[in-house]
């Protein structure tokens, strides 16, 4: 989306019509050093002053993951298996990335108009901050999980490497709605309450404080949620294995393609055209 002038090569050119997807790549490879900055800068801002500091990037998901554990393992009692403590707590950690992420990135390009006014750079990278800035965060809190495994009655195995493609999926996943959902609320600002809102119903229809076979007739419809084949592969990591994980997984995989080709498309044609309506 640079495009030097061969008069001038130090001349920026913006044109309403979209850069080629080979010009407009280049233009975010361009910028990675700009994207590392904010990148770091958001992490920093977010707990400046705070006591804890980067603590709060573990604390706070780890804290609601026991507290959602103990009460839907021990008193609401959904899961009679033994490590169910396990199967909430993975759960609720990956959602913990997604939902705050989602709720930053959605808002993301909106934000930073004041930044984009004054420095040039592809608004794609604000989109992609939230997802890298909270990953520092997912991989502690994975850390966590894997140590905690053994005192909420689970044997760790081989089978905990599945959660390398599954924090990879979950983060490829948000990253690419974040990406979708960013460039419609440039247009459509009520995108962000509906995103919230979604949020909100989507903690209940991701098989995480409760197992999916409980919803009998209803449990391959559950298999339609990108998030749920990202949970099953937590869920295999922790617990072992699950005989009905294809469906769901492939559905997650196809869903964060889709999205990030959808994603990539829109940011790249419509980057130009943001600046009228924000």
């Amino acid at each position: 989306m640079t495009e030097g002038s061969t008069a001038n090569p130090g001349l920026l050119v913006l044109e309403p019509r979209p850069a080629s997807r080979r010009v407009w790549a280049a233009d975010v490879w361009a910028h990675r050093e700009v994207f590392a900055m904010l990148a770091q800068k958001d992490f920093q801002t977010r707990y400046k002053r705070a006591s804890l500091g980067v603590l709060w990037a573990v604390a706070v998901p780890v804290l609601q993951g026991v507290v959602l554990a103990v009460v839907f393992s021990k008193i609401v009692r959904f899961g009679g298996a033994e490590g169910f403590g396990a199967y909430v707590f993975g759960g609720v950690l990956a959602f913990s990335y997604f939902s705050g992420t989602m709720a930053a990135g959605v808002t993301s390009i909106v934000d930073g108009a004041g930044l984009t006014d004054k420095v040039w750079f592809p608004r794609v990278l604000l989109v992609l901050v939230p997802g890298v800035a909270n990953l520092v965060g997912l991989c502690v809190s994975m850390v966590v999980l894997i140590v905690a495994l053994p005192f909420l009655g689970v044997t760790i195995g081989p089978r905990i490497m599945l959660l390398v493609p599954a924090t990879a999926l979950l983060v490829g996943f948000t990253i690419a709605l974040s990406m979708v959902v960013s460039a419609l609320h440039v247009y459509f600002r009520d995108v962000k309450f509906l995103v919230q809102a979604a949020l909100l119903m989507w903690l209940y229809v991701t098989p995480i404080l409760y197992p999916k076979e409980l919803l009998g007739g209803l449990a391959p419809w559950i298999d339609l949620n990108p998030l749920t084949g990202i949970v099953t592969l937590i869920h295999m990591a922790t617990l072992g294995g699950d005989e009905a994980w294809v469906r769901p997984v492939v559905v997650s995989i196809v869903a964060t393609v889709a999205l990030a080709l959808a994603g990539v498309e829109g940011q790249r044609r419509h980057d130009r055209l943001f600046v009228d309506y924000l």
